[in-house]
């Protein structure tokens, strides 16, 4: 005798047959085409009356992570990139420009990396984002450099050598201008040649505009330039602050957040003076955990904003939770 119940997957079978053969007939599923990766491109916060924002310049590829940190120990740092669900190779890096509005000047803090392909094609993308910020190369009425890398000081002019930011006074130690510029360089070994070539087309023409900025002195109203020698000799870090709000801007005395809180003593490939890199980073540290000063990375995952603490004898990175105002 034929059950006169009907099994729940009986229905469930029929009604989707059902349902699902007129859709296929008529035509009428959406074909939604895959639109391919995307980087985030900016995020806007205040720090007390000043309106930042942070500018992505895009991703880095630096190679391995063992490459880039070639005297610390390579099953160590395995461990932490696997704890971080994050591979050791390709190490990828943010940029993380910034835009401070005082409501008087525009300024904006490292230019990214250019058109230039050295560390992959993921970087350049510094004018798309300010655009989509609504924020035009021509407003930029100050340029603040931390250094004079290639990905962040590269993306100051054009392909034709002209100023991408025609209005802007450009700030930075003289420093970092004297060794980066120094025509000798052009014929030393390893990476400096190139690195000299790049800054010299893109800090000269700027020269007749140029201010250069000193340790413990403003650079501009609210950025206090902090000397952080060791990943360049000029290297600035800065503090940006309004009323009782500050932001500690460290530029590249860390390059990874995961190996480098951990691990502050490690040295890092392209670091001029890797040894005093290594000291200025664990007194920049101590003083950040210490007076509870939030931090801006450059290279940290996007938008680079987090605190730090203690941790033991070495430091953790805390990301900040992103707002929606």
């Amino acid at each position: 005798m034929k059950s006169p119940y009907i099994s729940r997957r009986s229905l469930m079978i029929g009604a989707g047959a059902l349902s699902m053969t007129p859709m296929l007939a008529s035509g009428a599923l959406a074909e939604a085409p895959q639109l391919g990766t995307q980087i985030p491109g900016w995020y806007r916060f205040k720090i007390g009356e000043i309106e930042a924002t942070i500018i992505s310049d895009g991703l880095l590829n630096l190679g391995s992570a063992n490459d880039q940190f070639p005297a610390a120990p390579q099953d160590q740092i395995a461990e932490i990139m696997k704890a971080e669900f994050l591979p050791v190779e390709p190490m990828m890096l943010e940029q993380n420009c910034i835009v401070l509005n005082r409501g008087g000047r525009l300024v904006l803090i490292d230019s990214g990396m250019g058109k230039d392909e050295m560390f992959g094609n993921g970087a350049g993308r510094l004018l798309r984002n300010l655009a989509a910020a609504s924020i035009t190369p021509e407003q930029i009425d100050d340029i603040v450099l931390t250094h004079a890398h290639p990905d962040h000081c590269w993306g100051l002019v054009g392909a034709d050598g002209s100023p991408l930011f025609p209005n802007a006074m450009l700030h930075l130690s003289q420093v970092d201008f004297d060794f980066w510029t120094d025509e000798s360089k052009l014929s030393a070994e390893g990476f400096l040649p190139a690195f000299v070539a790049g800054a010299r087309r893109n800090l000269l023409p700027y020269r007749e505009r140029m201010n250069f900025v000193s340790d413990g002195k403003e650079a501009l109203p609210g950025i206090t330039a902090i000397a952080t020698p060791g990943h360049t000799l000029g290297h600035m870090s800065y503090i940006i602050s309004s009323g009782d709000e500050a932001f500690l801007n460290v530029g590249d005395v860390c390059h990874h957040y995961a190996l480098l809180f951990e691990n502050p003593g490690w040295e890092f490939a392209f670091d001029t003076d890797p040894g005093l890199a290594a000291k200025t980073r664990l007194r920049l540290f101590d003083m950040a955990a210490t007076e509870a000063l939030p931090m801006i990375g450059y290279h940290f995952p996007f938008p680079g904003l987090g605190n730090i603490r203690r941790a033991g004898s070495a430091y953790e990175y805390v990301p900040i939770a992103l707002s929606h105002g």
